[in-house]
């Protein structure tokens, strides 16, 4: 595919366009390109392409990973999943994440009817659940552990507690395991100059694990690795066959520090007004946190990077206002005017918004819905 043709400091959307703001707007030049990158990438190294959905949560763009080689998806939550499977066509789900509790358990078994579904453990009890669940209803579900490379979120430790935890989940009725994964979401969080080691060392330590539990006679054909800052090395691992990026559809702040990806690269946008311009050094626009999220970043000073001024900076929000603070003498912003803020972390941002407006050549094009927001159960 042609990549198109972006300045760096170009705003997506022709100042000419009418927009309600804040709202966000995504370049669908910019997106096909990076998901067409990350299925070349998957299928350089021979893995397994099953995309998060948490980014974008839209049926839209989930069809687009499909036709672009994905093999699934992974979603979080449920409701995430039973959005896909019902509006995107998705019939192989990984539920990266705990289903805990009667309530999930009943939907999960629902779900199951409409779709192959994998679901992460790091706990007997969890798996305990689903195994009475299943063995209730006759049925056996596909499980990953969740193996803890060094991020110190949920996971089994890697080594001889994930291998134990698998041998005991295995024997439970109605449940088998089929695969080991982790986020190797430190590898992204560390220093630039650092990052490939620590993915690395993540993927190897997950490969390591899956080759233990091997060794005691369970198959595991799924070795699962997931993060899109450590996309670039982690597969690359020897033994890892199945990879499960999520943000690089649209990128953000966050992944400038690594020098691979700047602004140009960045499919969506908050787009804001300026709405006040109350003393010479400061300016406010139309996107607060109920825009924007309160993610911090290491990669630029603020809640954003605004394109075209990358010296101003998003110094504070609260729900509705962005409080900006452009170096003196700078243009652009006066009431009225607009600009574009590529968020520190787009999976919330998105969530936040019902819509994302698609432009073509700098117009409004089309309106995708978000269809999975706020789907947090």
């Amino acid at each position: 595919m042609v990549a198109p043709t972006v300045d760096v400091e170009r705003t997506i959307v022709d100042p000419t366009e009418v927009l309600d703001t804040p709202c966000i707007a995504v370049d669908e030049a910019i997106l096909r390109q990076n998901i067409a990158e990350m299925a070349a990438l998957a299928a350089g190294h021979g893995v397994n392409l099953r995309p998060h959905m948490k980014t974008h949560k839209t049926p839209h763009i989930a069809r687009l990973q499909l036709a672009a080689g994905a093999v699934g998806a992974t979603c979080a939550k449920l409701g995430e999943a039973e959005i896909f499977v019902d509006q995107a066509g998705i019939d192989d789900v990984l539920l990266a994440y705990p289903v805990v509790g009667e309530p999930k358990l009943r939907r999960l078994l629902d779900l199951m009817e409409r779709a192959r579904v994998t679901v992460a453990v790091d706990s007997v009890a969890a798996a305990t659940g689903l195994s009475a669940a299943m063995a209730a209803a006759g049925r056996t579900l596909d499980l990953y552990i969740e193996v803890n490379t060094g991020q110190d979120r949920a996971g089994a430790s890697a080594g001889e507690e994930a291998v134990a935890l698998a041998l005991a989940v295995d024997r439970l009725p109605g449940a088998r395991v089929v695969g080991v994964m982790t986020h190797e979401g430190h590898a992204g969080a560390s220093d630039p100059a650092v990052i490939a080691g620590t993915a690395r060392n993540a993927g190897a330590a997950l490969v390591n694990t899956a080759a233990k539990i091997r060794d005691h006679g369970i198959e595991l054909p799924h070795v699962s690795v997931g993060s899109t800052p450590s996309s670039w090395y982690t597969p690359a691992v020897a033994g890892v066959t199945e990879m499960r990026p999520g943000t690089y559809v649209f990128y953000d702040n966050s992944i400038f520090r690594h020098g691979r990806i700047g602004p140009d690269r960045c499919a969506a946008r908050v787009v804001a007004t300026v709405v006040s311009r109350p003393a010479a050094g400061r300016a406010i626009i139309d996107a607060g946190s109920k825009a924007l999220a309160m993610d911090p970043s290491s990669s630029h000073p603020g809640y954003g990077y605004i394109v075209g001024h990358p010296a101003a900076t998003i110094a504070r929000i609260s729900e509705e206002h962005g409080v900006v603070l452009p170096p003196p003498e700078e243009p652009g912003f006066a009431v009225g005017d607009r600009v574009e803020v590529i968020p520190n972390h787009i999976c919330p941002a998105v969530n936040l918004t019902d819509e994302l407006l698609i432009a073509r050549d700098g117009r409004v094009a089309d309106r995708w819905p978000v269809a999975a927001r706020g789907k947090v159960r």
